[in-house]
């Protein structure tokens, strides 16, 4: 395998599947498997999901809640996502932990940054939720900060699109795929990747993220293998 160690980036929304809203258990169970397979090459899978399917913290504002109270209940819903992610990969024979940045002991156990890496070099799926464990601060941040405590190789953001693109695809079909590009080109080209924090880091601290269809079967594995999949940021 490419990478030894990954931290894998999934969005709430994706796991919607074909519904409007909630978890999809088909979309789930497939997640599973892709990532069993890459498990059962030794490679150290770390996962951060997003809320969208269930609660958006940015959201909170039209519903007349206060932001830090709507942040805080994104983050819960994070946790519900990682709790339905950990039982589709222990239904599939993974060994796997939910860490979060929240304290809730009877769910899950703190995030502590060597506990975390133990786990990982146990072979265990280690799902980082509840984001950063704090407000106004969002999911891409959190996958990037957890990447660079754990000393990931890569960060993997596994969306519905084959990479990066000139325009959103899905609104422009004329839209141009790259396939590799810099740091400073995705910023002086404000293309939206990941939102800035999240990516300053990433190029602050040299961790290459490669955007890519997790939706598509084999893909994560063609990935690890080395195969020319979605698009890289690097240096």
């Amino acid at each position: 395998m490419k990478y030894k160690r990954v931290l894998l980036k999934l969005s709430g929304e994706a796991l919607m599947g074909e519904q409007q809203y909630g978890i999809d258990p088909n979309r789930l169970e497939q997640y599973a498997k892709e990532i069993k397979k890459v498990v059962d090459q030794e490679v150290e899978v770390a996962i951060v999901i997003g809320a969208g399917n269930i609660f958006r913290g940015m959201q909170a504002g039209k519903l007349g809640i206060d932001r830090v109270q709507g942040d805080h209940m994104g983050m819960l819903a994070t946790v519900i996502n990682g709790m339905a992610l950990q039982s589709a990969l222990e239904g599939a024979g993974v060994y796997s932990r939910l860490m979060s940045g929240i304290q809730m002991d009877q769910v899950c156990e703190p995030f502590i940054r060597r506990r975390a890496v133990r786990h990982l070099e146990k072979n265990r799926v280690v799902i980082f939720g509840a984001g950063t464990g704090n407000p106004y601060f969002t999911t891409d941040s959190a996958a990037s900060l957890r990447a660079i405590e754990i000393d990931a190789d890569v960060v993997l953001k596994g969306t519905r699109v084959d990479g990066i693109y000139t325009e959103d695809p899905e609104k422009n079909p004329d839209a141009i795929k790259i396939d590799e590009l810099t740091f400073d080109k995705a910023l002086s080209d404000n293309l939206k990747i990941m939102d800035l924090t999240a990516f300053t880091l990433c190029k602050e601290n040299k961790l290459p993220i490669i955007v890519f269809d997790m939706n598509k079967p084999d893909n994560l594995f063609q990935l690890m293998s080395g195969a020319k999949v979605g698009t890289i940021v690097t240096q």
